[in-house]
Formats: C-alpha cells, sequence, structure tokens
C-alpha cells in the first residue's frame, strides 16, 4: 500500500538507530497537509528515545497533536514488528474540534476535566483512546472512571516494556508522560466501529461461585471448586493439572451481554488438598465463572468471527484502524502475523497502526487475552 494515496497515511520502520526509524517513518508518510492528529506506537526498544522521536515528528509534519505509547510489538498494514526495535505512525485528517486531547490521570478526575470539560460540554465524547499504565496500582478502576467522567466508549490497553513505559502525549508542547491514563477524546461527528475478539474458548458450562474469600474459589455450584474444573477441563488434563498452565483459564462472564463477552484471567494457584483455584481476580459469591481454552484455532475462529460481525456492521469503507492487541497473541499464539493478515482479508488494504499491549480496554473494561480492533469510517 502507498501510504501516500491513503486517506490516514500510515508508515512503519525498524532498526536500532531512532533517526534512521524514524526518518523512513516520515518519508512513508509522504504529504500529510491537512492531517491534525498522528498516532505514534514503539517497541520498547526505542521507548527511551520517544521524546526525541515524537520532537522530530511534531517538526517535520506540522502536526502538533500527537498520541501513542509503547508495546512489546506494533503494527501496521499488512504486518508487525514483534520484540524489535520498531516504530509505526498514522496521521489523521479530522474536524478541527473533532477530537481533544486528555493528560494523564491517576484517580482524580480533575485534570480531565480541566483540559477537556469545557469541549466535553459542547460537543460529548463517544470514543476515547486510552493508553494506561500497567504499573499504575488500580488501572482497572482508573478506566471505569474514566468511563464515567468522560461518557465515552474506550479502547485502547496498558503499555508493555521492558524498560520505559512511555506514553506519548503532545498537545501544544512535546510531552512523554507515564503513571496514569492519558489519550484522545472523539466527539460523535467522527465516526467510528469497534470490534473485540476473544483468545479463549469456553469449555464447559457457565456455572455460579458458591463461595469465595478474596481471589480464591472455594466451592462451584456448591461443590469443591476443583472437583468441578477436573470435571470441566476433561480427564486427560485432570489426571495431570501442571498441563493447564498457559492453557487454561478461568472466564468472567459480563452481565448484561449481548455478545456473551467474558473476562478472562489467568490461574494463579491450584490446591488439591482443600480443593480451591486462585485465580487473578477478586471473585464473590454469586457470580458466575466458566473455564476456557487458548490456542490458536480458537483465537482464529473467534477474530473472523467478531471481522464479520464488524463488516456487516460498516457501510463504507474504514479509513484507518488502530489494533490493540495482548502481547500473549502475535506471533506466540498465531505463529505469525495473521491477525493483521484477517484483518487485511476483511477490509482490504486500509491504514493501520497499533500496538501489543499488556491488558486491552473495550467500553470501560480491562481485558486479556483479546484483540481490539477500532475503524475510523
Amino acid at each position: 500500500m502507498d501510504a501516500r494515496n491513503a486517506r490516514f497515511p500510515c508508515a512503519a520502520a525498524s532498526g536500532a538507530d531512532w533517526e534512521a526509524v524514524t526518518r523512513a517513518c516520515l518519508d512513508g508518510l509522504g504529504p500529510v497537509e491537512g492531517c491534525n492528529l498522528g498516532f505514534v506506537y514503539l517497541t520498547d526498544g526505542l521507548a527511551g528515545d520517544a521524546a526525541a522521536i515524537v520532537a522530530r515528528l511534531r517538526a517535520e509534519t506540522g502536526i502538533r497533536d500527537w498520541v501513542g505509547t509503547v508495546g512489546i510489538g506494533v503494527c501496521t498494514t499488512g504486518a508487525m514488528h514483534f520484540d524489535e526495535p520498531a516504530m509505526t505512525v498514522m496521521a489523521a485528517r479530522l474536524p478541527e474540534d473533532g477530537f481533544r486531547l486528555f493528560p494523564t490521570v491517576t484517580g482524580d478526575m480533575e485534570p480531565l476535566r480541566q483540559a477537556a470539560g469545557g469541549w466535553l460540554d459542547r460537543h460529548g465524547a463517544s470514543l476515547a483512546l486510552v493508553h494506561c499504565d500497567p504499573r499504575h496500582p488500580d488501572f482497572a478502576d482508573l478506566v471505569r472512571s474514566l468511563s464515567e467522567g468522560t461518557g465515552a466508549f474506550l479502547v485502547g490497553g496498558l503499555s508493555a516494556s521492558r524498560s520505559a513505559y512511555a506514553q506519548v502525549l503532545t498537545d501544544g508542547e512535546a510531552a512523554v508522560t507515564d503513571g496514569g491514563a492519558s489519550g484522545v477524546l472523539f466527539a460523535p461527528g467522527v465516526e467510528v466501529a469497534t470490534g473485540l475478539t476473544q483468545g479463549c474458548t469456553p469449555i464447559g458450562p457457565t456455572r455460579t461461585i458458591t463461595a469465595a474469600e478474596e481471589n480464591v474459589i472455594l466451592e462451584i455450584d456448591g461443590r469443591s471448586a476443583l472437583e468441578v474444573f477436573k470435571e470441566d477441563i476433561g480427564e486427560l488434563l485432570a489426571r495431570d493439572l501442571r498441563r493447564v498452565s498457559g492453557y487454561i483459564f478461568a472466564g468472567l462472564p459480563i452481565p448484561g451481554s449481548d455478545t456473551g463477552d467474558y473476562l478472562v484471567r489467568d490461574l494463579v494457584a491450584i490446591d488439591p488438598h482443600n480443593g480451591w483455584l486462585a485465580i487473578a481476580e477478586r471473585v464473590e459469591s454469586g457470580q458466575p465463572v466458566l473455564f476456557t481454552r487458548r490456542d490458536q484455532q480458537s483465537a482464529e475462529a473467534d477474530m473472523r468471527a467478531m471481522l464479520a460481525g464488524l463488516k456487516k456492521r460498516v457501510k463504507t469503507p474504514p479509513k484507518g484502524a488502530v489494533y490493540v492487541s495482548c502481547i500473549a497473541r502475535g506471533p506466540s499464539l498465531f505463529g505469525g502475523d495473521a491477525e493483521i493478515a484477517m484483518i487485511r482479508e476483511a477490509f482490504g488494504d486500509i491504514p493501520l497502526t497499533g500496538f501489543f499491549a499488556s491488558g486491552e480496554i473495550s467500553h470501560h473494561r480491562m481485558y486479556g487475552y483479546t484483540g481490539v480492533l477500532t475503524l475510523f469510517l
């Protein structure tokens, strides 16, 4: 795809020299006349150079406002760069009052209200692209607060890095931030469509937690949690519970979801003596639970179903896209760039940018092992 012929020009490059990578991306973008919002995603190999990269992008494109963050991998149209120094950029031409950046918030929504309160009062926000620092002590609650404070449907993810957790946020002045959540609000006049794909498939019925303490499930359906777990995963796995690690997960169905969404959470401990299961989420008695399997075939089938549903809802060719996927997906699950290829099959050679996150955001919740696709129409 020639980025210069795209309505949302995009480009990507890899390499350890940030100046060479930035130059290659700028050359790939070509003219960006009229574009007023930039997206930039870096792998953590370039995280330390984020401020210099953004300053160069702003200076040479003339685009003042940029958003983005760091991931273990980044993706663009038809390709991904995983576990290597790389970056991807996309420029967008939007109505001048169609978006508003918001500064880093850590809990108190006052900084957001000061920065975007008047804009929100005039326009409202239908969508927010959010990047969040995974080191925040309660990022799930922070995401909920952002959703309530803006009234927007959230998409995005947690930065993923083995070095700096940089979030790009420039609004008049170049800035690289971290520690909380930041991003951009979009007005209802900016048409979008989003889809969520799960990386797992249920392997048993939805059951009910009947006794729990903190993150430990004591009983399910009035029986030992481990007894029910073994029943649902099957005799072969039940014989050797060491084999369930990284393959079997707990699923927490979302009340009121009309698409059967559930939160996938790791199994962190099994107590064979007491028959308890510990998962990476607080649970309570009366809450529904199911068990899920994660494998390539299941993830591909669910992604194709998500893309087919999204395609039915979209009446015009997308101008551009942002895709946020879990670091546990990508090459480690699909063995290559199958995720990007499936998006391309569904929507063609559309401009696309995105990153591989350590947690994904959709609506007002944190997910895991998922992919979140946002289309600009």
